[in-house]
């Protein structure tokens, strides 16, 4: 079942407008609107994660209380020491080799 489309006007910065019309030209979109249509449902489809996410949080909240900055800067502290590097360190330094034994 195809979806029924409407017209919409509206003012965009020219560089996006570029973007877009490079993306249709090198294939990557069937159309402009295409491409409009498409940023329109990654952004509809971002809200509705983050109305989720603010619902979680909520929930979570209103179980166990507000969640402290301390706790956030915690919860960031043990979640840097467990990441592994993957696309190389911040000022050009690499990570140390892991042993493969």
């Amino acid at each position: 079942m195809k979806h029924r489309k409407e017209r919409l006007t509206v003012t965009v910065d020219r560089s996006l407008i570029r973007a877009a019309n490079d993306a249709v030209a090198a294939g990557r979109a069937s159309s402009l609107s295409g491409w409009v249509n498409l940023a329109l449902s990654e952004r509809a489809a971002k809200e509705r994660r983050l109305v989720a996410l603010a619902e979680a949080v909520a929930l979570y909240e209103s179980e166990f209380g507000a969640i402290s900055d301390a706790e956030l800067e915690a919860r960031e502290r043990a979640d840097r020491r467990s990441s592994i590097v993957v696309r190389g360190a911040k000022g050009g330094r690499r990570p140390p080799r892991r042993s493969r034994g």
